[in-house]
């Protein structure tokens, strides 16, 4: 069992790496359909030196110390080949692509540790129920590899479109509150946690209803220029220059934080409503969003044709921005 203990101690290592580890900013020689088809071998290959371990360690004998070392240094060194990939996927083909490449990476490791450790504290050599939740980990990941985004237009296609659906979540969740009367909380509360609903502090006020309203739209806004970005990226996105390359990047970077706004200004809207914080709360989601639609129009991905979408959301945005400035005056 020491050469396992042995691969463990290696992934850790090789784990950590990746997590700070940096490509090369540019590689003339980087040949794309090379890359991917290594890639993706090295990741079949890993998921068939995983099930070969979990196999031979499923029930008695246990492998003798020799096969053990040849089981672990296959497994080892299919899981090397496929970090050191990473590395030569070069700076220039994109930060997200190879952030989502590297997490990949990072998951097959992860899956891997987690089948070792599992064997490596068994008692009894039988296949537990804790070994096949950990095989099938490792498979799963490995099995991930053709949902990869193989250039950076797919992988921030990919990204924007994970932030879309929890702003989606976000406001579908908060329409929901809304619509159930007077008390938000009237589903996750009982009587005694309220006082015998008697807390005031579980209702919105006229007032409260009223700012609503505006940071609903903002919320609604959210949605909608995450959604235009989508669509406007998927129609004319490019990664044919590394200056369309880095253009997607900050489209990346930017719609990162329209989601935590997003939920900041959710949260701040739920009773007992403190005007000034949601007042801040929807500045800086305005002021995010304002920043997106910026980096958007001064891109590659927005053509002209695009202008008018950019325009009507610069407008809702200022709006109900204005909106929640007039109604929150009197509470500064």
């Amino acid at each position: 069992m020491e050469p396992l203990r042995r691969v463990l101690e290696n992934l850790r290592v090789i784990q950590e790496k990746l997590r700070d580890g940096e490509s090369k900013e540019s590689n003339n020689n980087f040949n794309p359909q090379h890359f991917w088809n290594t890639l993706e071998q090295a990741f079949k290959t890993s998921s068939q030196e995983a099930t070969k371990i979990s196999l031979a360690y499923s029930k008695p004998p246990v492998p003798s110390e020799e096969d053990c070392q040849k089981l672990s240094d296959g497994l080892l060194n299919t899981i090397l080949a496929a970090s050191t990939l990473y590395y030569t996927l070069p700076k220039d083909q994109g930060t997200t692509l190879r952030k989502t490449v590297r997490e990949a990476v990072i998951d097959v490791i992860e899956g891997t540790m987690q089948l070792i450790d599992v064997i490596l504290s068994a008692r009894i050599q039988s296949l537990s129920q804790a070994q096949l939740i950990s095989t099938g980990s490792v498979w799963e990941a490995c099995d991930n590899f053709p949902h990869i985004p193989k250039d950076n237009r797919e992988a921030v296609i990919k990204i924007i479109s994970g932030y879309l659906a929890v702003v989606k979540d976000a406001l579908e969740e908060m329409e929901e509150a809304l619509a159930g009367g007077e008390d938000p909380f009237s589903d996750v509360l009982d009587d005694e946690d309220t006082g015998a609903r008697g807390n005031q502090d579980t209702y919105w006020s006229e007032a409260d209803r009223r700012l609503i309203a505006p940071c609903l739209g903002l919320m609604k806004a959210s949605k909608a220029c995450l959604k235009k970005v989508l669509g406007t990226l998927k129609a004319h996105g490019k990664v044919e220059t590394s200056e369309q390359v880095a253009q997607l990047d900050d489209l990346a970077d930017i719609t990162h934080e329209v989601s935590p706004s997003v939920d900041e200004l959710a949260l701040s809207m739920y009773p007992p409503m403190n005007h000034p914080a949601v007042r801040l709360n929807a500045a800086k989601l305005s002021s995010v969003l304002k920043k997106v639609l910026e980096i958007t129009s001064a891109s590659h991905v927005c053509p002209n044709t695009e202008s008018s979408w950019v325009q009507f959301l610069h407008n809702a945005i200022d709006h109900n921005m204005n909106k929640v400035k007039s109604l929150t005056q009197d509470a500064l």
